[in-house]
């Protein structure tokens, strides 16, 4: 079974991050708006370098961090993307946002035991973090498809498995479209963008 495209997941603000640390004096707020503005605005490169230039005599900073895990992915950067995120998880294990861009990062590349891990780790440094939920559901959903799969290819005789293989790929399923095969994760609310990374905040 192929994975299903995943739909691109939109971004919250980066001033709820900015809340949920509980701090962003007005000159880092400008520095993460400016950031921000660019990589909205299509400057990818340009968003990269400031970014970069922010850390370089604030390296610890995890939400210009974030925010250059968001640019990395959208620059197709994936893999530095996800050594940025493992990299906040293990300096800043209570936040939960970039449990979830990993989880998304890992999802996009099929590694949905990875996602699910990263997810399940989400939720406990969130338990009210709606958007890692839905996502954790949505990877259960894809690995009971897939266990479901390959059920149906191993007893093509078994009746009880083709039922629930096509409910699952319904639920994810676009309106007025055929079924396809279940996994993506669902959009994230708040500020659209780009990214296939989830947001911070829920």
């Amino acid at each position: 079974m192929s994975a299903a495209p995943l739909p691109v997941l939109r971004l919250l603000g980066l001033l709820t991050l900015a809340a949920a640390l509980g701090w962003a004096s007005s000159a880092r707020a400008d520095d993460y708006g400016d950031v921000n503005g660019l990589l909205r605005s299509g400057k990818v490169a340009e968003a990269l370098t400031r970014a970069d230039q922010y850390l370089a005599s604030k390296p610890r900073d995890p939400q210009m961090r974030f925010l250059k895990g968001v640019i990395l992915t959208e620059a197709g950067r994936t893999a530095d993307a996800i050594e940025t995120y493992i990299g906040l998880n293990q300096e800043f294990p209570e936040l939960p946002e970039p449990y979830n861009n990993l989880a998304v990062l890992y999802a996009a590349q099929s590694q949905f035991d990875k996602a699910r891990t990263a997810l399940e780790q989400a939720v406990r440094a969130n338990p009210s973090y709606a958007t890692a939920h839905e996502n954790l559901g949505d990877v259960y959903a894809k690995l009971a498809s897939l266990s479901y799969g390959k059920a149906q290819q191993l007893d093509p005789a078994n009746t009880t498995v083709r039922p629930k293989l096509a409910l699952i790929r319904q639920l994810f399923a676009p309106a007025n479209a055929a079924p396809t095969p279940t996994g993506a994760l669902t959009p994230a609310s708040g500020a659209a963008s780009g990214s296939p990374t989830a947001a911070p905040g829920g």
